[in-house]
């Protein structure tokens, strides 16, 4: 399994991953009202968020296929962490975690993250570490329960 920086060459195979996975996000089968989020995982917007100052891509590859993306914007919002279903239960979605947390705390990061996590991922990120804020929200089509976390010794 190789990691690596992701690349705007990356934004199609993002998004078609992303979409992939996403049947569990919407509120209808019919993803009734879910434009902003379809819009946002698009290539081109993919593409556009690779390129922009304020996010970090990372992208994990086996046997040069994408299998995992995972995403930092503005240094503390895990804005994506995706895992192709044949890689998850692997430890893979820890391993990019990881990879976007050591390199924010490098770049100055107290500590402190926040995801709006779906809602079938939310034990995932439980055993990172992160506290559910909030009550789960239904906006634009989609659910996500919003969590952060907090340095060692803070409470949320």
């Amino acid at each position: 399994m190789d990691i690596a920086r992701g690349t705007s060459a990356d934004a199609e195979a993002i998004s078609s991953l992303i979409l992939g996975l996403s049947d569990p996000f919407f509120l209808d089968p019919s993803r009734s009202g879910a434009g902003p989020f379809l819009a946002s995982v698009q290539p081109e917007s993919q593409r556009r968020y690779l390129e922009a100052g304020n996010y970090t891509y990372h992208v994990a590859r086996s046997q040069g296929q994408l299998v995992g993306v995972v995403a930092l914007r503005d240094n503390a919002h895990l804005f994506h962490l995706f895992v192709a279903k044949p890689y998850q239960g692997l430890g893979l979605a820890r391993r990019l975690w990881q990879v976007v947390q050591a390199e924010a705390l490098q770049a100055g990061n107290p500590g402190r993250f926040t995801v709006n996590a779906s809602l079938n991922a939310v034990p995932v990120y439980e055993r990172f570490g992160f506290l559910r804020q909030r009550e789960v929200q239904r906006v634009h089509g989609i659910a996500f329960q919003p969590m952060s976390l907090q340095p060692a010794g803070h409470s949320a």
